[in-house]
């Protein structure tokens, strides 16, 4: 090979890889967007805040009642990851047999506007 070729090639080289490695990366670390979009990016937990804001206060059958196609299993979970997340807020009442009731937190209504208007440009733009 000659020593033009090789030169070339390293530079095509040394450019390719500058062009790969030299872009920003939009979000690394514990970047809020993804937060964001590893809890909401699911296909319940939208569903369920929005239920809930349109309901009040339910119970985890009414819950359940409202949104078609949920698993049991996958209400529960998603219903715990939001309280986790302080997305909701779960009351447990001394009763025989015990009732619980779900409601939104302050966050959880805070978002509704964001998931409101997320619906509406899905309208406009989908439908």
């Amino acid at each position: 090979m000659s020593k033009y070729y090789l030169e070339v090639t390293n530079d095509v080289n040394q450019w390719i890889v500058s062009r790969i490695f030299s872009h920003k990366k939009l979000c690394s670390g514990k970047c809020p967007l993804r937060i964001v979009m590893d809890r909401f990016g699911d296909k319940w937990s939208v569903l369920i805040l929005l239920t809930l804001h349109e309901n009040g206060v339910m119970r985890f059958n009414e819950l359940s009642g409202c949104i078609e196609d949920i698993s049991l299993k996958v209400l529960s979970s998603t219903l715990k990851i939001l309280e986790e997340e302080q997305f909701v807020k779960r009351t447990i009442y001394p009763e025989v047999p015990p009732r619980v009731e779900y409601e939104l937190t302050q966050i959880g209504e805070e978002m509704i506007p964001f998931i409101k208007e997320i619906a509406d440009w899905a309208r406009k733009t989908l439908l």
